[in-house]
């Protein structure tokens, strides 16, 4: 029998960040530009999201089977996930940081909102509106093309190094939305439509089975977990092309 690699894939989005928030705060004030403390890669979790990852720890802790392997973006505020729910969970396991699950990056729309993208940049506002979601990639950014490219990468890898395992990724919004992409062979129009209809909420949980091959959404951003522990439940848009997510 040929080797199928991984048969579980579990996707999270990171806890709260505090560009979560400080967006939220700038499109309610009718800003242009979203208040960041630092570069993206090195965005914080808030304390809400630490609240958040501790309950992600709580539900790995008691999970059975668990996950085989833990990988992570690089950013600050997935590492942070990962490592407060491994600690809190009282696994030692080694968190495999790989840069292929960074958020997609925004180039000149970055720290922008909606309305700082369609003043300061009329013409890639119009340009994003013709190109359409998934093919359009501001300067200096990437695609969600480019990003899937990205994933299908990191999939191999994941698949070498896991045969017959059960996978947790931390990662961003756009980035479990692209799995889901890339592993349900979705087209162009079947991801944009999912994604206009759902979103990925902090520290959720997104599970895949794959069985003779076939991947399988078992659940989409569930936040059973958060809730069962009493810890927030934060709906923060996802990746708009505008926003730090």
């Amino acid at each position: 029998m040929n080797p199928q690699g991984m048969t579980e894939l579990w996707l999270t989005r990171h806890g709260e960040s505090t560009a979560n928030v400080a967006a939220n705060t700038a499109e309610r004030a009718g800003a242009e530009v979203i208040d960041v403390e630092a570069r993206d890669v090195d965005v914080p979790l808030s304390p809400v999201g630490a609240e958040q990852a501790t309950a992600l720890g709580g539900w790995l802790a008691a999970v059975s089977p668990a996950p085989t392997a833990v990988w992570s973006s690089p950013y600050r505020r997935a590492v942070e996930t990962a490592t407060t729910a491994m600690s809190v969970a009282g696994r030692e396991d080694a968190i495999s940081v790989d840069e292929r699950l960074r958020d997609r990056e925004l180039g000149i729309l970055d720290t922008l909102t909606p309305l700082g993208v369609q003043n300061r940049y009329p013409d890639e506002a119009r340009r994003r509106d013709w190109v359409g979601r998934y093919f359009y990639r501001p300067p200096g950014g990437e695609s969600w093309a480019d990003v899937s490219l990205r994933i299908r990468s990191v999939l191999r890898d994941l698949d070498a190094a896991n045969e017959g395992g059960r996978v947790l990724v931390v990662a961003h919004d756009a980035v479990v939305m692209l799995f889901l992409h890339v592993c349900l062979g979705w087209n162009e129009q079947q991801v944009l439509d999912f994604a206009l209809n759902n979103t990925v909420l902090n520290a959720s949980l997104t599970r895949l089975t794959r069985v003779d091959g076939l991947w399988t959404l078992t659940s989409f951003a569930s936040a059973e977990h958060l809730v069962a522990q009493d810890a927030p439940v934060t709906v923060h848009s996802g990746d708009d092309d505008a926003a730090e997510h």
